[in-house]
């Protein structure tokens, strides 16, 4: 049994607002989240800003017991899935929820827990930590809350594969429900990466950049981290039209491989193969797509080799393309990244728009992409969101509009 897939409910939290309408505006106006980081001392940190969800306050959203298990990561899962969720105005059925899944990616966890505790025992020494630290700091401590306040009893599981963690874990989804082993899916990643220890840990690898996130642009000095969480609402076409739902748009594709090169270096071969195994998992050929959600960290390394890899498996409809890069705009939030991108991606087919990359400076002749630099309408019928993680590991998503599928035969992976 094969699906096709809608999704009909999307949410996010990140430096860009609250709620995806938040997100979307502000993606829209090309207006970057990137601002000095604050909530503790900074001192002794090389770089200075962040993507932050400065505007959360999750005592808006729990009281103060349903907060003793949950780490800031898992509290930004929830509220992004209770968002999604109330668009997609779903009535499970007990025997629904039996099939219904939830599949979420993280890199890092519950990292501001851990970090208390290590500051705990080793800077403050305490005897004791929080009891409830090993909870806060699992992977899967909010797939595993979403389960608890849904009473959904399917398959459950969190995905870490560094920055593609969302991807993998939404592409997983999108299987499950077209394959007809869930009937509903729950899925995207959260991250919440903003403690001492991990910015420090990110300083030594000398990657961050000192100011903003300049993606494909020359004079680019590197990443910024962003936190964040988006997720989505999948199901059935044929169900969600059945009851009346919305369908913001479909999953069309999934595809996903490792370079077997380097821990952080990224290959060009690896992500171009990455998107045409996407491609043909969607029966799509290259000329079908219109616009690229890009990886786009703003890197030296990440930007060349992706878009070579661009540039080789979109050469013959290049001139018809537009590359966007979001990370300009809501930072990196590593195991969220992909997620925020995918809500992006989602709500361009809707709307028929390109959001703009921001923070560019001048052409770079080494990506030599077509850049989408300003907001602009688009008429497009499909897109792809790339994810290429540190490790080697890259996943990309392709997402067509609701009005149905562009006709053509299947690629070739060759």
């Amino acid at each position: 049994m094969t699906r096709r897939v809608a999704i009909t409910g999307v949410g996010c939290v990140s430096a860009l607002g609250n709620t995806a309408p938040e997100f979307w505006a502000a993606c829209l106006a090309g207006k970057s989240g990137i601002s000095q980081i604050g909530g503790f001392d900074m001192t002794g940190v090389r770089f200075q800003n962040g993507a932050q969800a400065h505007g959360f306050d999750a005592s808006r959203h729990f009281d103060g017991k349903q907060l003793i298990p949950l780490d800031r990561f898992a509290q930004l899962a929830i509220v992004a899935a209770r968002e999604a969720l109330a668009q997609a105005q779903l009535e499970l059925t007990d025997d629904e929820r039996s099939r219904a899944a939830i599949v979420t990616g993280s890199c890092y966890g519950g990292k501001t827990s851990e970090d208390a505790g290590f500051a705990a025992l080793y800077r403050d020494a305490q005897p004791r930590i929080h009891p409830m630290t090993i909870p806060r700091l699992m992977a899967n401590a909010g797939a595993s809350a979403l389960t608890v306040e849904l009473g959904w009893q399917g398959p459950v599981w969190t995905v870490s594969t560094a920055c593609s963690s969302a991807n993998h874990a939404i592409g997983q989804a999108f299987w499950l429900v077209r394959h007809g082993l869930a009937d509903v899916a729950l899925t995207g990643g959260s991250e919440a990466p903003f403690t001492y220890g991990s910015l420090k840990a990110w300083e030594a690898l000398r990657v961050v950049s000192p100011d903003t996130c300049r993606p494909f642009s020359k004079g680019r000095n590197g990443m910024v981290l962003g936190e964040g969480a988006g997720m989505l609402v999948l199901e059935p076409l044929d169900r969600a039209l059945a009851r009346g739902a919305t369908v913001i748009a479909e999953i069309a594709g999934f595809g996903m491989g490792a370079d077997a090169h380097h821990i952080t270096q990224p290959s060009a071969a690896g992500a171009a193969r990455a998107l045409r195994l996407a491609l043909a998992d969607a029966q799509l050929t290259p000329e079908a797509i219109g616009v690229v959600n890009a990886h786009g960290t703003g890197t030296a390394a990440n930007d060349v080799t992706e878009s070579a890899a661009i540039r080789d498996v979109f050469a013959g409809n290049l001139q018809d393309l537009r590359v966007t890069a979001s990370k300009s705009l809501h930072g990196h939030a590593l195991g969220a990244s992909a997620a925020l991108e995918a809500v992006a991606t989602v709500l361009g087919l809707q709307a028929q728009r390109v959001i703009p990359t921001a923070n560019f400076l001048e052409r770079d002749p080494e990506c030599d992409v077509p850049l989408c630099l300003e907001q602009q309408p688009w008429d497009h019928a499909a897109a792809v969101s790339n994810s290429f993680a540190f490790g080697g590991l890259n996943a990309v998503l392709v997402f067509t509009r609701k009005l149905g599928r562009p006709q053509s035969p299947v690629p070739s992976l060759s």
